[in-house]
């Protein structure tokens, strides 16, 4: 199974209060996205980490050894500091700043931040994180407006990875909201 999903932010107690997140600390959000995660993803699972894993934790590596299945990075903005603090390779089968898959059933551009044009955009999907569950910039009614364009945080994916069938009906949802 292929899974997807950005924006975990490991150990960051303040995007509980920016995004909204129903925790009362980062310890308890780090457990229940540990929980979730390992609720769902196998050990032979590929998940794609579309950026900002973590951010100001002390348990990068204790969190990575938990989580189960095959994990590919795609780099976000706030992903460079805790790298260069371990062995990546350890731990990711690749480490990416973008990324084009085919899943067998459709191709696929991944990329931490949205973007708005890419290889084959009108038969490909982008998949994204970066904006968590913002919809207050500018860009927000074009991203809204591109049905292939979706977003993998796990501030509107449930806390867990999900599978592509789970990221469309999820972005829907929450691109009907605007």
């Amino acid at each position: 199974m292929v899974y997807f999903i950005a924006d975990t932010h490991f150990g960051h107690e303040n995007v509980i209060r920016f995004c909204g997140r129903p925790f009362s600390c980062a310890a308890e959000m780090d457990e229940a996205l540990i929980e979730n995660w390992n609720g769902r993803v196998h050990r032979q699972d590929t998940v794609y980490i579309v950026g900002d894993m973590f951010l100001h934790s002390v348990n990068v590596e204790q969190i990575l050894k938990r989580l189960k299945g095959r994990k590919r990075l795609i780099a976000g903005n706030h992903d460079g500091s805790w790298m260069a603090a371990l062995d990546t390779a350890k731990y990711f089968e690749s480490v990416d700043l973008f990324l084009e898959i085919n899943d067998g059933k459709r191709a696929v551009t991944l990329c931490h931040y949205p973007l708005l044009s890419w290889k084959h955009s009108a038969r490909s999907y982008m998949i994204h994180g970066h904006i968590h569950n913002d919809r207050r910039a500018d860009f927000w009614p074009l991203i809204a407006a591109r049905e292939r364009v979706l977003n993998a945080g796990v501030d509107i994916n449930g806390f867990m990875p999900v599978t592509f069938e789970e990221l469309m009906e999820n972005n829907t949802r929450f691109k009907g909201t605007i």
